[in-house]
Formats: structure tokens, C-alpha cells, sequence
């Protein structure tokens, strides 16, 4: 068997033993297919991570979802990186811009943090919980599923919420957006419709080429045991 083919089947966490070479692709990848369609201006490998992670997941004890986040870190806070996918219809129903943590980064995010105080963003795959109104106004809260990477997220308050400083007339004259204190905020004329479109058990999915996280994550290498059990013990 291709070696390539191999990894994307064990990233799924799929045999790859009896099935024949041309049988070999990964489940998820339709799915990913009709995501880029609609969304050819986030990377590939980005989307097909993301799309794996969750795939991931799901077989392995989490609930499916109806949503996707994705947020590419990778890019400029300049640059909208975050787009939402409705998955039972594979269309995009928003990209824009989204706000990084103020310690990891001026435009560019490149460092991140799982602890407390850090004011860094996290990445990695996240559970989307229940929506509430608090200071910075209708707000998101969700769970990080990878431990040591982001599963302090709700200690941490790292939330979805709007922020008047997610302005793109800030880009002229700072040279990008405002930053938080690690959250993923939106700019205010959007919060509401991605607070309602994600909130109730979504997946959002925050990506950085970070290698140690992507040899070590759970998710993007499908480590079928480890996820379970990662699973249970939040339903526990």
C-alpha cells in the first residue's frame, strides 16, 4: 500500500490491512472535498486535519456534530481566518476575522499556551458548550479535548465573544487587529450568528504547524484508545 494512503486511513482510524489500494480513502475525505468547495481559500491540509480530527472523534465516542469551526493561526490576524461550515449541507456560512491572544503574537500568532494567566491563544480541537451573556456581551463558552494542549480552556475563560477591537479599519493604521487575552473573538456585527451557529456541541479546530502537537495530538494521529478515553473521562 502507498505510504501516503496508509497514514490518511490511520489518521482516520480505519483499517488499512484487507482493503485493496484503489479502496483505500479515508472516509472523511468526501466530506472534505465538498468543504473546499466551498471554501477554496483555506488550505487543504488545514481543512483536511481539521475534517480528521473530528472524524476522529466521532468514532471514538463524541456525538456528531452539525458545525465546524476552523481558525488557521497560520495566518495574519490581518487576514479572515476563521470560516464555519454547516456540515449537513457542506456550505460555508461565514469567514472572517478573528483575534489572537496578545502573548502570542503581533500580527502573526507563533507562540501558544494551555495555561492559565498566559494570555496566549490555545489550538487543537474544541467542544463547543453553552452560550451566556457576560462582560464583553452574548459569549460562547467551550471545552478543549487535548490535554496539555487546550484542555484548560474553560478554567482559563477562553471563550468566543465580540470585541470592538476584531476592526478591520485598525488594519490601515496598526497593521492588524486588536488582540485578546487568548480568546478567539469576533468582531461585534457578526458575534451573534456565530455564537447561535456553534454554540450547543460543535467542534472548532485551531491549527498552527506546531510539531509537537502534531506528533503528539490524539486526534491528528487517531489513536483510537487514547481519544476513547480522553472522552470518557469529560462525560465522567
Amino acid at each position: 500500500m502507498r505510504p501516503l494512503l496508509r497514514r490518511l486511513c490511520l489518521l482516520a482510524g480505519l483499517s488499512v490491512l484487507s482493503a485493496p489500494v484503489w479502496a483505500t480513502v479515508p472516509v472523511y475525505q468526501p466530506l472534505v472535498d465538498s468543504l473546499a468547495r466551498v471554501a477554496p481559500t483555506l488550505d487543504r491540509q488545514v481543512l483536511t486535519h481539521a475534517v480528521a480530527a473530528m472524524q476522529c472523534a466521532v468514532n471514538n465516542g463524541a456525538a456528531p456534530a452539525q458545525r465546524l469551526a476552523v481558525i488557521d493561526f497560520s495566518l495574519p490576524s490581518s487576514e479572515r481566518r476563521l470560516w464555519i461550515f454547516d456540515l449537513q449541507r457542506s456550505t460555508l456560512l461565514l469567514r472572517d476575522l478573528v483575534a489572537h491572544g496578545q502573548k502570542s503574537g503581533d500580527n502573526h500568532a507563533t507562540r501558544f499556551s494551555n495555561a492559565v494567566g498566559s494570555h496566549q491563544s490555545s489550538i487543537g480541537l474544541f467542544r463547543t458548550a453553552e452560550s451566556y451573556s457576560g462582560k464583553h456581551g452574548y459569549s460562547l463558552r467551550m471545552d478543549g479535548l487535548e490535554p496539555g494542549i487546550n484542555d484548560r480552556a474553560r478554567a482559563r475563560a477562553i471563550v468566543i465573544h465580540p470585541a470592538a477591537y476584531v476592526n478591520p479599519d485598525w488594519i490601515a493604521t496598526q497593521g492588524r487587529i486588536g488582540r485578546s487575552q487568548g480568546c478567539p473573538a469576533v468582531r461585534p456585527e457578526v458575534a451573534r450568528m456565530v455564537v447561535d451557529s456553534l454554540k450547543g456541541g460543535q467542534f472548532m479546530f485551531s491549527w498552527y504547524p506546531d510539531q509537537n502537537w502534531l506528533q503528539s495530538s490524539a486526534y491528528l494521529n487517531c489513536k483510537p484508545n487514547q481519544v476513547a478515553s480522553i472522552l470518557a473521562a469529560r462525560r465522567g
